[in-house]
């Protein structure tokens, strides 16, 4: 996968969390969870593209981090919904294990981004 598609993938992630977290009921409980989800999961895609106007390598590396991390958090949320029966799991699942590949995916890179400037940092 490319810069642009894991770009336009993050995007998609986060508007399908908007409309996930426009259908949890407007009670506290879901208006709670419907704005952590909200902050975690939009920040999926604006991190992702900041971390590829990154100026430099270590810069890159830190926004990745902070990709995964609100990856794996906006999961986190999906799962709670789920277990308080907020939303059906065939609502949520979906986008659920799409936030866990993304973890995945930006985890990796990060590794790798990290791998590659410990070489090139001992040539």
């Amino acid at each position: 996968m490319d810069t642009q598609e894991l770009k336009d993938r993050t995007k998609h992630f986060s508007l399908r969390v908007i409309k996930l977290v426009g259908a949890l009921p407007n009670t506290v409980t879901g208006r709670a969870i419907g704005n952590q989800l909200v902050r975690s999961g939009t920040s999926v895609g604006a991190n992702y593209r900041a971390a590829c106007r990154g100026r430099s390598t270590a810069e890159f590396i830190a926004k990745l981090g902070t990709v995964e991390e609100e990856a794996d958090e906006s999961a986190f949320w999906m799962e709670l919904i789920m277990d308080d029966g907020l939303l059906s799991k065939e609502l949520v699942e979906s986008l659920h294990r799409e936030a866990g590949e993304l973890t995945a995916i930006v985890a990796a890179s990060r590794i790798s981004a990290s791998r590659n400037r410990a070489k090139a940092q001992r040539k």
